[in-house]
């Protein structure tokens, strides 16, 4: 059944290039969503930790320090997002890496160079609505 109205989410997005942090973050606060946009995985750890619990979190892959599939299989094993949809958003397309993000526990996996920011959007909203109730 089509829900009659839109569900606005609270945002979790962790890359590390500031550019695509701007452009995803003004598209979701465009839609009515709430975004806790972090250019780094260890201060996106230690929100976690603190009891930050976004209903949606979009990790990049690449980033320095701990990579996005380390950060989903910390954030799994100290079950540090107990309900959110976890969506690997990246570049890295191989077959490979998206078995292993969904392995981690990944929710989906889009890969940012074949999706314009709107489709991003509309994705990460596709897969929210399967997973959230």
């Amino acid at each position: 059944m089509e829900p009659t109205t839109q569900k606005n989410y609270s945002i979790l997005l962790v890359d590390d290039d500031r550019f695509l942090l701007d452009m995803y973050t003004l598209k979701f606060k465009n839609e009515g969503h709430t975004v806790e946009a972090i250019p780094d995985p260890n201060l996106a750890l230690e929100k976690l930790r603190k009891g930050f619990l976004p209903n949606i979190i979009l990790l990049d892959v690449v980033m320095p320090g701990v990579s996005g599939f380390e950060l989903l299989e910390i954030i799994k094993k100290e079950n540090l997002a107990k309900g959110a949809v976890i969506v690997m958003l990246t570049n890295q397309g191989l077959q490979e890496d998206i078995d292993k993000g969904l392995k981690f526990g990944a929710s989906g996996y889009i890969i940012k160079a074949s999706s314009i920011p709107s489709e991003v959007l509309q994705k990460t909203l596709a897969i929210a609505a399967t997973h959230l109730t």
